[in-house]
């Protein structure tokens, strides 16, 4: 059993700030998520985590919106889908279909606030709870080894990386967040254009508003662009301050 002291320990190590990390890392590890967002490969394999952040996006406002959640299931394929049970028009839908393309970059966007305030160990702790929290809901086996998989490895580098490594792991996966939210928008459009897409969330939308699949395409694109500025400019803090430019 715990210790008061090692409970207190622990408290300390989860709402704890740390150091600075230091400003050639945040470039660094930008830059490395915009390789793996900008090839081929590295994309392919790294898309299932925005995989996961759109559909529990999905699942996420289902709920917050009085729907119920059936399941979630994430494919080899990269694609997902999430089943609710609720009205079928109404802003309830509504707002579950618009989560999903939104879910990653705004994702990030909460984590780029966590490391402006130097909770390196808070966010990785964060992402490990909602991790377990999707698993419950996943209904497929490829879906489940995704979300342990993924949830393990956040998890090994929070308990057992040095504060160095996990400042890398925390950067680099919010600046992917950021990055690889727009992709899969420009993605839709591209196979919207080819009639390869005529159920995507924007033509579902389009079919319960007034406004065209584009309309919501475009939405997509200007959340996931300012929450990707935002973002940026939260994570640039250790540059500006070696940069002199904050205090």
């Amino acid at each position: 059993m715990m210790s008061i002291d090692g409970l207190g320990d622990l408290w300390d190590t989860l709402f704890g700030a740390q150091p600075d990390p230091p400003a050639l890392l945040v470039l660094i590890t930008g830059a490395v998520a915009l390789v793996v967002v900008s090839t081929r490969l590295p994309w392919r394999i790294a898309r299932n985590a925005i995989t996961i952040a759109h559909e529990g996006g999905h699942a996420l406002v289902a709920l917050l919106t009085g729907r119920k959640l059936h399941g979630i299931r994430l494919h080899s394929d990269t694609s997902g889908l999430t089943l609710s049970a609720g009205r079928p028009t109404g802003p309830g839908m509504i707002l579950t279909l618009l989560a999903g393309y939104v879910a990653p970059p705004l994702v990030g966007l909460g984590g780029a606030w966590l490391l402006g305030g130097n909770r390196i160990t808070l966010l990785l702790w964060v992402a490990v709870a909602l991790l377990l929290a999707m698993l419950v809901m996943i209904r497929n086996a490829f879906g489940v080894v995704s979300v342990l998989v993924t949830g393990a490895l956040v998890f090994a580098v929070s308990w057992y990386a040095t504060p160095q490594v996990q400042a890398a792991f925390a950067y680099t996966g919010v600046w992917f967040l950021l990055l690889g939210g727009v992709r899969p928008v420009v993605e839709l459009q591209r196979l919207r254009s080819r009639g390869r897409m005529p159920a995507s969330d924007a033509d579902q939308l389009a079919g319960l508003t007034p406004f065209p699949p584009l309309f919501w395409v475009g939405v997509f694109a200007l959340v996931n662009l300012a929450a990707l500025i935002a973002g940026a400019l939260l994570l640039a803090g250790p540059i500006l301050t070696d940069a002199g430019l904050t205090s």
